[in-house]
């Protein structure tokens, strides 16, 4: 169907506000390419896009015929029980409720949460209610005109490529517009769809408590935003359970609000995001600034040191709680049994930690359902206390095993007990990080990010890898590349991705791939060593930028 079929059957069927934004498209031709030329792509995150009208929106439209889609799925496989939450983001209740709809349409009992609820809570409530499917609706920290729609399998964890790829063909064969029959307040009237209880949250609080046995938490004084989101409640809750001596809060971003005024991409890798709490724990002389993202799956860190607050990288923060927990274990267990994950763009430093406490490191590839795969591994073979921690570079991590996802909720307390453990001891975090790069050298990591919207931009990104891919130079930026490693095309022991790294003979690295979530092309660099890191970076970024300004232009 082409767009302008697209179109025409849209403006027959979508109704109130939907309707008026696609009259006001119509003199506008890229926009209605933008918006039609696609169906939004179903993959291992599920669905994410800019809310609005059309194929390639997020909208109550391509919602429902998502849901349809598992639904299907479901059906397919017995699965009888679907668990959903949803975060503070434009029109997640109204998508969560939707959803639950057509579930109810299907037969499928629902079990939903009373409130907006983080995204690691609904991995743990699909578990815990024995849930053949969770849905999260939420675009995580993507800007504010996103929003997004995640499946999680029986075991909490976000479904994986084939199972993916088989919901997608059922969507595939559903019709958009398909009524929904249901209403969501007679729904809950008759049962089809409940409520989670009080005692769920307990539950998992209680289980975050259990696995970080967090103590001594008193001299400890944090500041804490939620950036607008889920954590706006249970983050604060769970630190004063744990005796936090003093909280402070950024009251303006402690409320849910999907507009995230005082930051409009409200994600804690970006330095603007932390802007107003930074300010705030420096007025408070707070020890730390904890942040979590609107579903509080990622933590933000900041630091006190001479009086500043400084940001810490996820790296820094995986490889401080990773160095943590293994010496926390010391004496109590063989940690050569234990094991690690970390994704394959995250800092080659957590080898080397690992490595000297003999703890075991697996490789996955980007995305936290790797690592959530190899927890449930670790429980099919009935070796799930090997489990010790996972992360990745984007903010993400994971004590114990509660959860199946990244939880910034648990490790907003595992980051407190850590920090009040080295102040017992009259460090900062800061000058443990230091520590460790006196030992094993140091570690400057950058995230790269290069926009290419819309239907051309979706050329760009595809042109741009399938030429660095038919490149094999032999120095990048005057660094000599050692080994190219192709993830697409090469065997490497993980499932096939679009990902390549690069390998310089000095130590440094370089990956890049698309965003799964966003029209971006992503570049990761590690840079080793004592040099010149920001001129390295500044040297790397503009190779970027010229690689893709020669494919923009042709």
């Amino acid at each position: 169907m082409s767009v302008t079929e697209k179109v025409q059957l849209w403006r027959g069927k979508a109704q109130g506000a939907l309707a008026e934004e696609l009259e006001s498209l119509l003199s506008d031709e890229k926009a209605l390419e933008d918006r039609f030329y696609k169906d939004l792509e179903f993959g291992t995150g599920g669905l994410r896009g800019i809310i609005g009208v059309g194929t390639n929106c997020l909208n109550v439209y391509t919602v429902a015929r998502a849901t349809q889609g598992v639904a299907e799925y479901m059906k397919a496989h017995g699965m009888k029980r679907a668990a959903i939450s949803y975060d503070s983001r434009v029109g997640s209740e109204l998508f969560a409720k939707t959803a639950a709809c057509v579930f109810a349409d299907g037969g499928i009992a629902v079990l939903i949460v009373r409130e907006l609820m983080p995204t690691p809570f609904l991995s743990y409530l699909t578990r815990r209610e024995h849930c053949d499917i969770g849905v999260m609706i939420t675009a995580s920290h993507n800007p504010a005109r996103y929003n997004g729609y995640k499946v999680y399998d029986g075991s909490g964890c976000q479904i994986v490529d084939a199972a993916a790829a088989e919901i997608s063909g059922y969507i595939g064969q559903t019709e958009y517009f398909r009524p929904v029959r249901s209403e969501f307040e007679r729904c809950l009237a008759d049962g089809r769809i409940v409520y989670s209880g009080e005692e769920a949250e307990e539950d998992y609080l209680g289980g975050i408590e259990r696995i970080v046995k967090a103590s001594a938490l008193s001299d400890l004084s944090v500041c804490y935003t939620a950036l607008n989101g889920t954590g706006y409640r249970i983050v604060p809750k769970l630190l004063r359970r744990a005796g936090v001596g003093r909280l402070d809060l950024v009251e303006e971003q402690c409320v849910p609000d999907g507009t995230f005024p005082t930051c409009p991409y409200p994600n804690p890798e970006k330095r603007e995001a932390l802007a107003l709490g930074l300010r705030r724990a420096e007025e408070r002389g707070s020890d730390l600034l904890l942040a979590t993202d609107p579903d509080a799956d990622r933590i933000g860190v900041a630091v006190k040191r001479e009086g500043k607050c400084i940001p810490l990288s996820g790296n820094d923060v995986g490889v401080l709680l990773l160095d943590f927990l293994c010496a926390e274990r010391v004496g109590e267990c063989d940690l050569s049994r234990m094991v690690a994950v970390k994704t394959i763009v995250t800092t080659p430093l957590a080898d080397r930690i690992a490595a000297d406490y003999g703890v075991r490191i697996i490789d996955v590839l980007t995305g936290f359902k790797y690592i959530g795969e190899q927890i449930n591994r670790l429980e099919q073979a009935g070796e799930e206390g090997r489990y010790l921690f996972g992360f990745e570079e984007s903010y993400g991590c994971l004590p114990g095993t509660l959860v199946r996802d990244k939880d910034a909720v648990a490790a907003s307390l595992a980051v407190c007990k850590m920090a009040a453990y080295y102040k017992e001891r009259g460090k900062s975090l800061a000058d443990r990080l230091e520590e460790l790069y006196r030992r094993y050298g140091k570690y400057v990591y950058r995230l790269l990010s290069y926009e290419c919207a819309g239907a051309a931009g979706a050329r760009v990104i595809k042109a741009f890898m399938a030429r660095m891919r038919a490149a094999f130079p032999a120095e990048i930026c005057g660094k000599r590349v050692a080994r190219r490693v192709d993830y697409l095309l090469q065997e490497t022991g993980l499932p096939k991705a679009d990902v390549l790294a690069f390998d310089f003979e000095d130590g440094c690295r370089l990956v890049m791939r698309p965003s799964g979530t966003e029209p971006l092309v992503k570049v990761y660099l590690t840079i080793v060593g004592g040099g010149d890191a920001e001129t390295e970076i500044a040297a790397f970024d503009g190779y970027m930028k010229k690689v893709l300004s020669e494919i923009e232009t042709k």
